[in-house]
């Protein structure tokens, strides 16, 4: 009786701001601070989990970041905050660890920790990944109930990136990782791969210095 989901999922913007850069040696630290906002671009079903193409919230994201390079060794962790909208569901009642007579469910928020470690070049970067999600709230999936979106969803992802920048075209960079679940509630024990390609749209051209 259930089917798969497809389509457009969400819309994400993001900035970035650098307000320290700390070189010593051949080290050199850097801190982030990054702000972030998501909001679905369809109204895509987000009650028949885990087949829905995602959890149908508009998020407010906060995430602080620090980098240290050792020549080309790098180490990088970061941490974020989200904040979720409430989120509507097409039926009119639904029970989590109370009734609720109306069709809006309360989502919780989540925090996302990262620890990233790898070797970084002009052209190349691959790193091995440490991810983890945890919601700040919630409930466990119910006996004999589907998931369902404010379940307390919890989990630990190990995975591997790379990213290769074309020497003979800057612009354009090949994308591909893949990560595997170690841990996690009321989540599957998923093994993902992705690949893609990262085009950058330069404002200023370089200044190429005089031989």
């Amino acid at each position: 009786t259930l089917h798969s989901s497809q389509g457009i999922q969400d819309l994400s913007i993001f900035l970035k701001w650098k307000p320290l850069s700390w070189s010593f040696g051949k080290n050199k630290i850097s801190a982030y601070l990054i702000e972030g906002f998501s909001t679905p671009l369809t109204n895509y079903q987000v009650d028949y989990l885990p087949l829905t193409i995602g959890l149908g919230t508009t998020n407010t994201i906060s995430s602080a970041m620090v980098d240290l390079q050792h020549k080309r060794f790098t180490i990088t962790a970061s941490a974020a905050y989200v904040w979720r909208s409430n989120v509507k569901i097409d039926r009119s009642a639904y029970y989590d660890t109370q009734m609720n007579l109306t069709d809006e469910v309360r989502m919780p928020n989540a925090m996302q920790y990262q620890l990233r470690t790898g070797w970084r070049s002009k052209y190349l970067l691959a790193e091995a990944l440490l991810t983890n999600w945890t919601t700040l709230g919630g409930f466990d999936i119910t006996k004999n109930n589907m998931p369902f979106p404010s379940n307390r969803m919890n989990f630990t992802n190990v995975g591997a990136s790379i990213k290769y920048t074309l020497k003979q075209y800057t612009h354009l960079s090949l994308l591909a990782g893949t990560n595997f679940t170690v841990a996690g509630r009321n989540v599957g024990q998923t093994k993902a791969f992705n690949a893609g390609a990262f085009y950058a749209f330069y404002f200023k051209k370089p200044v190429k210095n005089n031989p």
